[in-house]
């Protein structure tokens, strides 16, 4: 089901001299947010309202905070702007001051505005930040109290008048995905940005089934394109969204915004990211921080990359902060403000915005089914010139990774596809990438996780097969992965009053100890133990932040609590499990070593023909319409 309509254009002759880029807000999109991470209070006493602040007499309050804050070094780096003025209305009596920080967190005053007056414009020169550092507002009161409002952050406007077009990709999540679609309609500056609104349906839980949709559909009139499809994976679902987009749009200055639908949109991402789009000097990914749903003062990192060799990504870049409270202070004393500049490898599409000039210019995502696709798309346009940039104070929440456990079937995704882009982006050493495997498949084995064992054998087996494994865009191997996966009881959660084979006294808490310094040896110790039954542990319960293996494999039977926290996995001590993975993952890993580079090779000269739009339209069955 396809629902297209004509989309309104923007009449040049209007175009304004300046525009907003950020917008002063006090308090979050919902109840949950604390106003902490919009405005501070350092004393006395203040009314935190979503666009307007009143801060009480003999009072002092602050906007270095994360939304608060106007990060100026990025915008320098970056962007073409060279100077940006923070614009609103006043009332009352008091001192607004615009304070700049460096790259070490020192902060200096640019300009004070004193009332009365009404109108408020503080200028600040982009020229000394390219380091580090961001702009704030800090405000004072003696015996009167004052009032902010209608605060914004503009520059002087591009000549490129460029449109922003939103890609929501769900799958059987419809009441998040009608939630973000209400938030971005109940914002009209956010839904003033957007020119056109996709929703990519993969789910057997249809969005359009929702009793709201019907109302929310017909607000957002023409704005909005509803598609249904069959279940490509995050993958397929963002690459619809850009190939309606860029390939059957009218417009070639058009970027899209990716969001993921396990999101609470803080509609002012959709602002930032779109007018940083709009002034940077090339073409360039924009992609928003991640902020933990369930923790909602915490960022996952303040930029990420991957290591192509270790097959890891969301590695943390020097000088970036990793998971912390934006509202807290970090070890050294300072607070978490990310003044220090850093570069991204890659931006996550829980948030992503992409120039159609980049899509033109390096095709489309490969057919990942999901996992590496983010990755995967940044590092090929980054190899094509143009970079990739995560913007602090351009948040969203997400679902919290650390709730989500690893023992799941899309790991086999996160190392087939992890391969496959290490053999497109790097020297692909395969001698130290196969013993990176090797010492992953080795933990497996020794805590118990055969059926993580045996889809990372099943990942390696299919990386060498090649660019075939990818002609469904990953819905067999999906199919074939959770299937192989029922064989292994581990893989399975109970709840904690009804545990299979192990009743409540057989479940004391085991604590684990420091990590081996050792590790080989100890791996090799536990390997014989495993093998022969002589393990020190018969039962026992470990939380899911200890399964580390070293303490896992002390056990006959444990039973591990899941990230999520909402049960257990048994895992249990299984000799011929361990013998026929341990044959079969080192028959794979010699494989590896042997045709390894060949299969990198294969993968190479694939690529073209995987990103292309010709790939795409048989994948999302336009071909035969």
């Amino acid at each position: 089901m396809t629902d297209v309509h004509t989309v309104r254009t923007a009449d040049p002759t209007t175009r304004p001299e300046r525009v907003a880029v950020a917008r002063g807000l006090y308090a979050g999109p919902t109840a949950e947010i604390p106003d902490e991470m919009y405005v501070e209070i350092v004393r006395g006493r203040a009314e935190r309202r979503r666009h307007r602040l009143r801060v009480g007499a003999f009072s002092h309050v602050s906007t270095n905070t994360y939304f608060g804050r106007f990060s100026a070094s990025y915008w320098q780096r970056w962007a073409t702007a060279r100077e940006v003025r923070f614009e609103g209305r006043v009332s009352g009596q008091g001192r607004v001051m615009l304070r700049a920080s460096d790259t070490n967190g020192v902060p200096r005053t640019l300009s004070v505005h004193d009332t009365p007056g009404t109108e408020l414009a503080l200028t600040a020169t982009l020229d000394r930040f390219l380091d580090g550092g961001g702009l704030w507002i800090e405000i004072t009161t003696d015996d009167d109290e004052l009032e902010l409002s209608e605060a914004r952050w503009t520059v002087q406007a591009p000549t490129d008048n460029r449109r922003t077009s939103m890609v929501v990709c769900t799958h059987n999540r419809p009441g998040d995905c009608l939630t973000t679609l209400r938030t971005v309609l109940d914002d009209e500056d956010a839904l003033a940005v957007l020119d056109r609104i996709l929703v990519v349906d993969q789910g057997s839980d249809r969005v359009k089934d929702q009793p709201d949709f019907a109302a929310v559909a017909a607000e957002l009139g023409p704005r909005l394109t509803y598609l249904t499809q069959s279940n490509l994976g995050g993958a397929g679902g963002f690459t619809r969204g850009l190939y309606e987009l860029v390939e059957r749009g009218t417009d070639p200055r058009t970027d899209v915004l990716l969001m993921d639908d396990d999101v609470r949109c803080e509609p002012e991402v959709v602002v930032r990211l779109a007018a940083f789009a709009r002034h940077t000097a090339v073409p360039t990914i924009v992609g928003a921080q991640m902020l933990n749903l369930l923790h909602p003062t915490q960022v996952i990192a303040g930029a990420e990359y991957a290591d192509l060799v270790e097959l890891a990504n969301g590695r943390i870049p020097e000088g970036a902060v990793g998971e912390s409270d934006v509202t807290g202070y970090l070890p050294d004393g300072s607070k978490n403000v990310q003044d220090r500049r850093v570069d991204a490898g890659y931006a996550g599409w829980w948030a992503c915005l992409i120039p159609s000039e980049v899509t033109r210019a390096i095709g489309y995502p490969l057919p990942f089914f999901f996992q590496w696709d983010d990755v995967e798309y940044s590092y090929r346009a980054r190899s094509r010139g143009f970079p990739t940039v995560t913007l602090p104070s351009a948040g969203l929440w997400h679902a919290d990774f650390m709730w989500k456990d690893w023992d799941d079937w899309r790991r086999y995704f996160n190392h087939r596809n992890a391969m496959i882009t290490s053999a497109l982006h790097s020297e692909f050493q395969v001698r130290r990438i196969g013993r990176a495997l090797r010492e992953q498949l080795v933990a497996y084995l020794l805590q118990m996780n055969y059926g993580l064992a045996a889809a990372l054998i099943k990942a390696v087996d299919d990386f060498l097969v090649g660019p075939g494994v990818l002609a469904d865009g990953g819905v067999s191997a999906a199919f074939t992965v959770q299937e192989e996966r029922r064989r292994y009881a581990e893989t399975t959660v109970h709840d904690v009053h009804d545990v299979p084979g192990m009743a409540s006294v057989d479940m004391p808490i085991v604590r684990a100890g420091h990590k081996p310094s050792r590790p080989r040896l100890v791996k090799l110790k536990r390997a014989v133990q495993q093998a022969t039954g002589r393990v020190p542990h018969h039962g026992g319960l470990v939380g899911s932040g200890e399964a580390h293996w070293w303490h896992v494999s002390l056990f006959d039977r444990v039973a591990v609590v899941d990230a999520g926290e909402h049960g257990v996995r048994v895992r249990r001590r299984d000799p011929d499990h361990l013998m026929a993975l341990a044959r079969e993952g080192a028959r794979v890993l010699w494989r590896f070593t042997c045709d390894g580079s060949e299969a990198a090779e294969r993968w190479r000269a694939a690529q073209d023909s995987l990103t292309g739009a010709a790939s795409w339209r048989r994948l999302f069955g336009l071909d035969e319409v």
